[in-house]
Protein backbone atom coordinates (compact mmCIF):
# COMPACT_ATOMS: atom_id res chain seq x y z
CA UNK A 1 0.00 0.00 0.00
CA UNK A 2 1.81 3.64 -1.05
CA UNK A 3 0.19 5.66 2.05
CA UNK A 4 0.38 9.63 2.34
CA UNK A 5 1.11 10.79 6.04
CA UNK A 6 0.23 14.88 6.16
CA UNK A 7 1.48 16.03 9.44
CA UNK A 8 2.82 18.81 11.97
CA UNK A 9 6.45 18.16 11.79
CA UNK A 10 7.21 19.16 15.80
CA UNK A 11 7.81 17.63 18.96
CA UNK A 12 3.66 17.30 19.60
CA UNK A 13 1.71 14.92 19.94
CA UNK A 14 -0.03 14.58 16.98
CA UNK A 15 3.56 14.92 15.31
CA UNK A 16 4.94 12.38 17.39
CA UNK A 17 2.26 9.62 16.69
CA UNK A 18 1.76 10.26 13.25
CA UNK A 19 6.03 10.16 12.25
CA UNK A 20 5.89 6.74 14.48
CA UNK A 21 3.15 5.74 12.64
CA UNK A 22 4.21 5.99 9.53
CA UNK A 23 7.67 4.33 10.60
CA UNK A 24 5.89 1.48 11.53
CA UNK A 25 3.49 1.08 8.40
CA UNK A 26 7.34 1.21 6.08
CA UNK A 27 8.87 -1.32 8.56
CA UNK A 28 5.45 -3.55 7.48
CA UNK A 29 6.68 -3.06 3.98
CA UNK A 30 4.00 -0.48 3.17
CA UNK A 31 5.33 2.76 1.07
CA UNK A 32 4.95 5.75 3.03
CA UNK A 33 4.93 9.30 2.10
CA UNK A 34 5.41 11.88 4.44
CA UNK A 35 4.13 15.37 3.59
CA UNK A 36 5.28 18.12 5.49
CA UNK A 37 6.90 21.43 5.89
CA UNK A 38 9.88 20.48 7.49
CA UNK A 39 11.42 16.74 8.15
CA UNK A 40 9.62 15.73 10.99
CA UNK A 41 11.61 15.11 14.26
CA UNK A 42 11.35 11.56 14.91
CA UNK A 43 11.84 10.15 11.77
CA UNK A 44 15.55 10.38 12.42
CA UNK A 45 17.97 8.64 9.50
CA UNK A 46 16.88 7.49 6.09
CA UNK A 47 15.12 4.83 6.23
CA UNK A 48 13.59 1.77 3.69
CA UNK A 49 9.57 2.58 2.37
CA UNK A 50 10.49 5.87 3.58
CA UNK A 51 9.85 9.10 1.60
CA UNK A 52 9.63 12.98 2.80
CA UNK A 53 8.49 15.53 0.75
CA UNK A 54 8.93 19.10 1.95
CA UNK A 55 5.95 21.74 1.48
CA UNK A 56 7.98 25.06 0.27
CA UNK A 57 5.62 27.94 0.93
CA UNK A 58 7.11 30.87 -1.27
CA UNK A 59 7.20 34.25 0.49
CA UNK A 60 5.39 36.72 -1.48
CA UNK A 61 5.39 40.13 -0.48
CA UNK A 62 1.43 40.33 -1.32
CA UNK A 63 0.83 37.86 1.05
CA UNK A 64 1.04 39.11 4.74
CA UNK A 65 -0.02 35.29 5.95
CA UNK A 66 1.33 33.02 3.37
CA UNK A 67 -1.18 30.39 2.17
CA UNK A 68 0.44 27.31 3.47
CA UNK A 69 -2.96 25.63 3.39
CA UNK A 70 -2.91 25.90 -0.87
CA UNK A 71 0.22 25.25 -1.38
CA UNK A 72 0.19 22.12 0.71
CA UNK A 73 -4.05 20.99 -1.07
CA UNK A 74 -1.21 21.40 -4.49
CA UNK A 75 1.66 19.28 -3.12
CA UNK A 76 -0.57 16.61 -2.23
CA UNK A 77 -2.12 16.44 -5.45
CA UNK A 78 0.95 16.48 -6.98
CA UNK A 79 2.25 13.34 -4.68
CA UNK A 80 -0.60 11.17 -5.39
CA UNK A 81 -0.33 11.40 -8.89
CA UNK A 82 3.20 11.34 -9.46
CA UNK A 83 4.12 8.57 -6.58
CA UNK A 84 0.34 6.87 -7.11
CA UNK A 85 -0.94 6.98 -4.01
CA UNK A 86 -3.08 4.27 -2.52
CA UNK A 87 -4.68 6.57 0.96
CA UNK A 88 -3.92 9.76 2.51
CA UNK A 89 -4.13 10.44 6.52
CA UNK A 90 -4.08 13.22 7.85
CA UNK A 91 -3.20 13.69 11.47
CA UNK A 92 -4.71 16.81 12.92
CA UNK A 93 -7.94 18.38 11.56
CA UNK A 94 -6.51 22.32 10.65
CA UNK A 95 -5.84 22.68 8.24
CA UNK A 96 -4.48 19.92 6.97
CA UNK A 97 -8.80 17.61 6.57
CA UNK A 98 -9.75 21.13 4.38
CA UNK A 99 -6.36 20.49 1.89
CA UNK A 100 -7.00 17.13 2.13
CA UNK A 101 -10.61 17.84 0.56
CA UNK A 102 -9.27 20.37 -1.58
CA UNK A 103 -6.56 17.75 -3.05
CA UNK A 104 -9.38 15.14 -3.47
CA UNK A 105 -11.62 17.30 -5.33
CA UNK A 106 -8.77 18.39 -7.77
CA UNK A 107 -7.88 15.21 -8.45
CA UNK A 108 -11.34 13.58 -8.40
CA UNK A 109 -11.56 16.56 -11.81
CA UNK A 110 -8.63 14.58 -13.52
CA UNK A 111 -10.31 11.41 -13.08
CA UNK A 112 -8.12 10.20 -9.58
CA UNK A 113 -10.55 9.26 -6.72
CA UNK A 114 -8.23 8.57 -3.18
CA UNK A 115 -9.78 8.00 -0.06
CA UNK A 116 -8.68 10.58 3.26
CA UNK A 117 -8.85 9.71 7.18
CA UNK A 118 -8.87 12.42 9.42
CA UNK A 119 -7.41 11.52 12.90
CA UNK A 120 -8.10 14.00 15.79
CA UNK A 121 -5.43 14.60 18.20
CA UNK A 122 -7.51 17.04 20.46
CA UNK A 123 -6.95 20.44 20.50
CA UNK A 124 -7.47 20.68 17.32
CA UNK A 125 -10.88 20.12 18.59
CA UNK A 126 -11.03 20.56 22.21
CA UNK A 127 -9.04 24.56 21.74
CA UNK A 128 -8.69 25.69 17.97
CA UNK A 129 -11.68 24.17 16.84
CA UNK A 130 -14.00 25.49 19.34
CA UNK A 131 -13.27 29.20 17.63
CA UNK A 132 -16.58 29.94 15.93
CA UNK A 133 -14.02 30.78 12.86
CA UNK A 134 -13.06 27.88 12.45
CA UNK A 135 -16.25 26.04 13.23
CA UNK A 136 -17.86 25.52 9.81
CA UNK A 137 -14.79 24.51 8.17
CA UNK A 138 -13.79 21.59 10.47
CA UNK A 139 -17.82 20.29 10.27
CA UNK A 140 -18.00 20.38 6.62
CA UNK A 141 -14.13 18.51 6.83
CA UNK A 142 -15.23 16.15 9.16
CA UNK A 143 -18.60 15.42 7.29
CA UNK A 144 -16.50 14.96 3.99
CA UNK A 145 -13.28 12.69 5.34
CA UNK A 146 -13.99 8.99 3.63
CA UNK A 147 -13.21 8.02 7.63
CA UNK A 148 -12.91 9.42 11.37
CA UNK A 149 -10.48 8.00 13.96
CA UNK A 150 -9.66 10.41 17.70
CA UNK A 151 -7.07 9.35 19.57
CA UNK A 152 -9.30 8.62 22.84
CA UNK A 153 -13.38 8.19 23.92
CA UNK A 154 -13.07 11.69 25.57
CA UNK A 155 -11.73 13.58 22.31
CA UNK A 156 -15.05 11.17 20.46
CA UNK A 157 -17.69 12.73 22.71
CA UNK A 158 -16.27 16.23 22.71
CA UNK A 159 -16.02 16.35 18.48
CA UNK A 160 -19.98 15.14 18.87
CA UNK A 161 -20.63 17.69 21.63
CA UNK A 162 -19.09 20.37 19.59
CA UNK A 163 -19.55 19.85 16.01
CA UNK A 164 -22.71 19.07 13.90
CA UNK A 165 -20.64 15.77 12.38
CA UNK A 166 -22.89 13.00 11.11
CA UNK A 167 -19.70 11.04 10.75
CA UNK A 168 -19.03 7.85 12.68
CA UNK A 169 -15.75 8.47 14.70
CA UNK A 170 -13.76 5.61 15.20
CA UNK A 171 -11.71 5.62 18.73
CA UNK A 172 -7.71 4.17 17.67
CA UNK A 173 -5.86 5.35 20.86
CA UNK A 174 -2.29 6.74 20.50
CA UNK A 175 0.88 3.85 20.99
CA UNK A 176 3.99 3.30 22.45
CA UNK A 177 6.89 0.70 21.85
CA UNK A 178 7.58 -1.16 24.87
CA UNK A 179 11.08 -1.79 25.95
CA UNK A 180 12.29 -5.53 26.14
CA UNK A 181 12.20 -5.35 30.03
CA UNK A 182 11.99 -2.72 32.87
CA UNK A 183 15.18 -4.61 34.40
CA UNK A 184 17.30 -4.12 31.57
CA UNK A 185 17.23 -0.32 31.54
CA UNK A 186 20.38 1.60 31.97
CA UNK A 187 19.89 3.70 35.26
CA UNK A 188 23.46 4.58 35.64
CA UNK A 189 22.51 8.05 34.41
CA UNK A 190 20.68 8.98 37.45
CA UNK A 191 23.64 9.52 39.52
CA UNK A 192 24.27 12.50 37.79
CA UNK A 193 20.80 14.24 39.59
CA UNK A 194 20.14 12.42 42.41
CA UNK A 195 21.32 10.28 45.42
CA UNK A 196 20.09 7.00 45.98
CA UNK A 197 17.96 7.86 48.50
CA UNK A 198 16.53 10.81 46.66
CA UNK A 199 13.37 10.70 44.62
CA UNK A 200 13.45 11.78 40.68
CA UNK A 201 10.09 13.48 39.59
CA UNK A 202 9.61 14.27 35.60
CA UNK A 203 7.47 16.10 33.45
CA UNK A 204 7.81 16.58 29.67
CA UNK A 205 5.59 19.44 27.56
CA UNK A 206 5.39 22.35 25.46
CA UNK A 207 5.24 24.59 28.19
CA UNK A 208 1.51 26.01 26.98
CA UNK A 209 -0.87 27.51 30.01
CA UNK A 210 -2.80 24.21 29.10
CA UNK A 211 -0.23 22.29 30.63
CA UNK A 212 -0.16 23.77 34.12
CA UNK A 213 3.46 23.45 34.10
CA UNK A 214 3.94 25.82 37.35
CA UNK A 215 1.65 23.34 39.62
CA UNK A 216 4.50 21.10 38.49
CA UNK A 217 7.00 23.04 40.59
CA UNK A 218 4.21 23.59 43.38
CA UNK A 219 3.85 19.83 43.85
CA UNK A 220 7.49 19.31 43.35
CA UNK A 221 7.96 21.92 46.65
CA UNK A 222 5.61 19.89 48.80
CA UNK A 223 7.08 16.86 48.02
CA UNK A 224 10.53 18.26 48.31
CA UNK A 225 9.86 18.84 51.99
CA UNK A 226 9.06 15.98 53.05
CA UNK A 227 10.78 13.40 50.87
CA UNK A 228 14.42 15.17 48.95
CA UNK A 229 13.87 15.11 45.70
CA UNK A 230 14.92 16.45 42.44
CA UNK A 231 12.64 17.68 39.06
CA UNK A 232 13.75 16.89 35.72
CA UNK A 233 11.77 19.75 32.93
CA UNK A 234 11.88 18.46 29.47
CA UNK A 235 10.31 21.24 26.81
CA UNK A 236 10.38 24.48 26.31
CA UNK A 237 7.68 27.04 25.32
CA UNK A 238 6.02 30.17 25.86
CA UNK A 239 5.46 29.77 30.21
CA UNK A 240 9.34 28.83 30.83
CA UNK A 241 9.84 32.32 31.43
CA UNK A 242 7.45 32.05 34.50
CA UNK A 243 8.35 28.96 35.74
CA UNK A 244 11.82 29.95 35.87
CA UNK A 245 10.95 33.21 38.00
CA UNK A 246 8.27 30.78 40.19
CA UNK A 247 11.91 28.44 41.07
CA UNK A 248 13.63 31.41 41.60
CA UNK A 249 11.06 32.99 44.33
CA UNK A 250 10.56 29.18 46.00
CA UNK A 251 14.21 28.74 46.41
CA UNK A 252 14.09 25.27 43.97
CA UNK A 253 16.76 26.46 41.65
CA UNK A 254 19.13 24.22 43.03
CA UNK A 255 16.82 20.60 42.89
CA UNK A 256 15.51 22.09 39.52
CA UNK A 257 17.32 21.29 35.98
CA UNK A 258 15.73 22.63 33.13
CA UNK A 259 16.85 20.38 29.85
CA UNK A 260 15.08 21.88 26.78
CA UNK A 261 13.88 19.85 24.49
CA UNK A 262 15.05 16.73 23.98
CA UNK A 263 14.35 14.54 20.81
CA UNK A 264 14.65 11.19 22.25
CA UNK A 265 12.96 11.65 26.02
CA UNK A 266 13.09 7.58 26.86
CA UNK A 267 16.42 8.21 28.48
CA UNK A 268 14.86 11.09 30.65
CA UNK A 269 12.11 8.99 31.70
CA UNK A 270 14.00 6.12 32.44
CA UNK A 271 15.37 7.65 35.25
CA UNK A 272 12.57 9.34 37.03
CA UNK A 273 10.48 7.88 39.99
CA UNK A 274 7.26 9.56 38.90
CA UNK A 275 5.94 11.78 35.77
CA UNK A 276 3.85 14.44 36.72
CA UNK A 277 0.79 15.99 34.23
CA UNK A 278 -1.21 18.30 36.08
CA UNK A 279 -2.66 19.69 32.35
CA UNK A 280 -5.88 21.45 31.93
CA UNK A 281 -6.97 19.26 29.09
CA UNK A 282 -5.70 16.17 27.72
CA UNK A 283 -7.30 14.35 24.65
CA UNK A 284 -5.08 11.54 25.45
CA UNK A 285 -2.12 12.03 27.65
CA UNK A 286 0.69 10.23 25.47
CA UNK A 287 3.81 11.78 27.73
CA UNK A 288 2.25 10.09 30.58
CA UNK A 289 2.08 6.57 28.47
CA UNK A 290 5.69 7.31 27.34
CA UNK A 291 6.62 7.53 30.89
CA UNK A 292 4.62 4.53 31.64
CA UNK A 293 6.13 2.51 29.13
CA UNK A 294 9.68 2.75 30.72
CA UNK A 295 7.66 1.71 34.35
CA UNK A 296 7.17 5.41 35.56
CA UNK A 297 3.53 5.53 37.59
CA UNK A 298 2.20 8.90 36.94
CA UNK A 299 0.58 11.49 38.86
CA UNK A 300 -1.67 13.57 36.53
CA UNK A 301 -5.00 15.28 36.85
CA UNK A 302 -8.43 13.56 36.00
CA UNK A 303 -9.25 16.04 32.53
CA UNK A 304 -10.30 14.36 29.38
CA UNK A 305 -8.51 11.20 28.05
CA UNK A 306 -6.16 10.89 30.65
CA UNK A 307 -8.34 8.42 32.74
CA UNK A 308 -8.31 6.50 29.84
CA UNK A 309 -4.59 5.36 30.26
CA UNK A 310 -3.69 6.66 33.53
CA UNK A 311 -5.33 4.23 36.60
CA UNK A 312 -6.19 5.74 39.50
CA UNK A 313 -4.21 3.74 42.49
CA UNK A 314 -3.18 1.31 39.54
CA UNK A 315 -0.67 3.13 37.52
CA UNK A 316 -0.34 6.29 39.56
CA UNK A 317 -3.48 8.41 40.43
CA UNK A 318 -5.71 11.43 39.33
CA UNK A 319 -6.29 14.31 40.95
CA UNK A 320 -8.95 17.36 39.78
CA UNK A 321 -7.14 19.95 38.18
CA UNK A 322 -5.12 22.59 39.62
CA UNK A 323 -5.56 20.31 43.46
CA UNK A 324 -1.93 19.95 44.10
CA UNK A 325 -2.16 19.25 47.06
CA UNK A 326 -3.84 16.12 46.67
CA UNK A 327 -1.27 15.34 43.89
CA UNK A 328 1.48 15.85 46.54
CA UNK A 329 -0.26 13.95 48.44
CA UNK A 330 -0.94 10.87 46.37
CA UNK A 331 2.98 11.22 45.17
CA UNK A 332 4.03 10.74 48.89
CA UNK A 333 2.02 7.63 49.12
CA UNK A 334 3.69 6.00 45.99
CA UNK A 335 6.71 7.09 47.65
CA UNK A 336 6.34 5.64 51.28
CA UNK A 337 8.52 2.61 50.52
CA UNK A 338 10.08 0.88 47.84
CA UNK A 339 7.89 -2.36 47.41
CA UNK A 340 4.84 0.18 47.07
CA UNK A 341 6.80 2.12 44.31
CA UNK A 342 8.11 -0.75 42.66
CA UNK A 343 4.29 -2.32 42.31
CA UNK A 344 3.13 1.21 40.97
CA UNK A 345 6.70 0.28 38.33
CA UNK A 346 5.52 -2.90 37.18
CA UNK A 347 1.92 -1.52 37.05
CA UNK A 348 2.53 1.01 34.79
CA UNK A 349 4.35 -0.77 32.30
CA UNK A 350 1.84 -3.66 32.41
CA UNK A 351 -0.72 -1.14 31.29
CA UNK A 352 1.55 0.58 28.83
CA UNK A 353 1.80 -2.90 27.07
CA UNK A 354 -2.01 -2.45 26.42
CA UNK A 355 -1.21 0.37 23.95
CA UNK A 356 1.41 -1.76 21.88
CA UNK A 357 2.01 -0.07 18.66
CA UNK A 358 1.92 -3.23 16.58
CA UNK A 359 -2.19 -3.91 18.05
CA UNK A 360 -2.38 -0.05 17.18
CA UNK A 361 -0.80 0.10 13.77
CA UNK A 362 -3.04 -3.30 12.68
CA UNK A 363 -6.51 -1.16 13.45
CA UNK A 364 -5.26 2.00 10.83
CA UNK A 365 -4.29 -0.83 8.29
CA UNK A 366 -8.30 -2.17 8.99
CA UNK A 367 -9.24 1.35 8.31
CA UNK A 368 -7.16 1.74 4.99
CA UNK A 369 -8.15 -1.52 3.50
CA UNK A 370 -11.59 -1.06 4.14
CA UNK A 371 -11.94 2.39 2.39
CA UNK A 372 -9.80 1.13 -0.58
CA UNK A 373 -12.36 -1.83 -0.74
CA UNK A 374 -14.74 0.70 -1.00
CA UNK A 375 -12.87 2.68 -3.72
Amino acid sequence: MKIGIVLYPTFGGSGVVATELGKSLARKGHNVHFITYSQPVRLGSFRENVTYHEVAVSDYPLFEYQPYETVLASKMVDVVKHEGLDILHVHYAIPHASAAFMAKMILKSEGVDIPFVTTLHGTDITLVGRDPSFEPVITFCLNESDAVTAVSKSLKEDTYMHFSTTRPIEVIPNFIKIPADLDEIDRSLRERYAQDDEFVLCHVSNFRKVKRVEDVLRVFQRVNKVKPSHLLLVGDGPERYKLEELCRELDLCERVKFLGKVTDTQHVLEIADVFVLPSETESFGLAALEAMAVGVPVISSNTGGIPEVNLHGVTGYLSNVGDVEDMAKNMLDIFKDEETLMQFRRNAQNRAREFDLNSVVTQYETVYNSLLELA
